[in-house]
């Protein structure tokens, strides 16, 4: 009974996830027609003012009207973790499938590139790639993506391993379908749905990621609205105006948790064994 309750918390709150995702994803589609005042726009008559009938959350240091700024930053930073998150996913498991199923010297070659990658902090190598190329938010989608993909590689090519040899599979090479096809239409169907789960709780890891490097000057630049960059701004003024940090702050947790909570509901629907062992 108690096991019972506990799953059906587990999906209300992967339910809830999902809603905060959904209005999240809105916002980030319509922003331009929700928000209130241009983002961009300095009005110094205004500035540092806290949350009032004509600027519901105040405005910054410039006197641009926060919630604007947050309107678009929401649109910002959910079209680059979206952004990264796909890359990383994409590369990761076209490498980790071509691994697995040629094997051999190709698969010997990759997976030392890989053990390689993994002996680095990644943040650490991040830093280094998103510094070389430059700030910018689209070097740093580009760094973490060149960073990121290494555990989706091995989580795929474990999978692979497991489902190369396979009746249907050897069903398929009988049929004279080549490599290409056969890891496109039989492979990886079959072996995505672990790396699904990986990047929907990833995406909040990314988030994380893409606004902890943009505070620190790597990723958006001013004026740009970008949650990360918005806390930078807003830290000279935490003792007089906190709400320009704790508006963004709020947006990055609880976008975070959406993406946990939906990530774990995932993990529960796509794996039957993790779901009993949940259950037991």
């Amino acid at each position: 009974m108690n096991d019972s309750i506990h799953q059906l918390k587990r999906d209300k709150m992967a339910m809830i996830g999902m809603m905060i995702i959904a209005i999240l994803t809105f916002i980030a589609i319509f922003a331009p027609y929700l928000a209130l005042y241009d983002p961009l726009e300095v009005n110094m008559a205004d500035r540092l003012q806290m949350p009032n009938e004509k600027h519901p959350l105040g405005t910054d240091q410039l006197g641009r009207d926060l919630l604007s700024r947050l309107v678009y930053a929401t649109h910002v930073s959910i079209t680059a973790a979206a952004l990264a998150t796909f890359m990383i996913m994409t590369l990761g498991v076209t490498i980790g499938a071509i691994a697995g199923y040629f094997g051999g010297i190709v698969d010997q070659a990759i997976m030392r590139i890989v053990d390689v990658l993994l002996s680095f902090p990644s943040l650490i190598l991040t830093i280094a790639i998103a510094g070389i190329l430059g700030p910018s938010l689209i070097h740093l989608v580009i760094a973490m993506t060149a960073t990121g993909w290494v555990g989706y590689s091995r989580i795929i090519r474990g999978s692979v391993l497991s489902i190369k040899e396979k009746e249907f599979i050897e069903g398929a090479r009988a049929l004279g379908f080549g490599n290409l096809y056969i890891i496109t239409r039989h492979i990886i169907p079959n072996v995505i749905s672990p790396v699904i789960v990986i990047a929907t709780i990833d995406m909040g890891h990314i988030i994380l990621s893409i606004t902890g490097l943009s505070f620190l000057g790597l990723g958006a630049q001013p004026p740009t609205p970008e949650w990360g960059t918005m806390l930078n701004e807003g830290r000279p003024f935490m003792e007089t105006a906190p709400h320009l940090m704790i508006f963004p702050g709020l947006m990055i947790m609880i976008t975070v948790l959406a993406f946990n909570f939906l990530g774990d509901g995932l993990r529960d629907a796509l794996d039957p064994r993790m779901r009993e062992v949940m259950m037991k």
